[in-house]
């Protein structure tokens, strides 16, 4: 299929080549934009002027009883002996 072009090198719009062409982008870009994945859901943590979690909340409270917990298990007994015979 030679689709004709302009003296400036274009292709040429009033040919039916070129209207089938676009009418197969259209549809393309519809296909695509329909399955197109979701876009991911933002947190809804709330947080300080300086972008840090706000530990006032229920969601920071929680967030620091985990810390604290992953805190404590790291020096716990048995993974200072892992640590100590690497």
């Amino acid at each position: 299929m030679a689709v004709k072009t302009t003296a400036s090198g274009k292709m040429d719009k009033r040919t039916k080549e070129y209207k089938e062409l676009k009418e197969r982008l259209v549809k393309a870009r519809a296909a695509k934009a329909k399955s197109s994945t979701p876009k991911k859901q933002t947190s809804t943590l709330k947080k300080t002027a300086s972008g840090k979690v706000d530990k006032r909340t229920k969601e920071g409270k929680a967030i620091c009883e985990r810390m604290a917990k992953a805190r404590k298990s790291k020096n716990s007994l048995v993974n200072r002996l892992k640590r100590l015979f690497k």
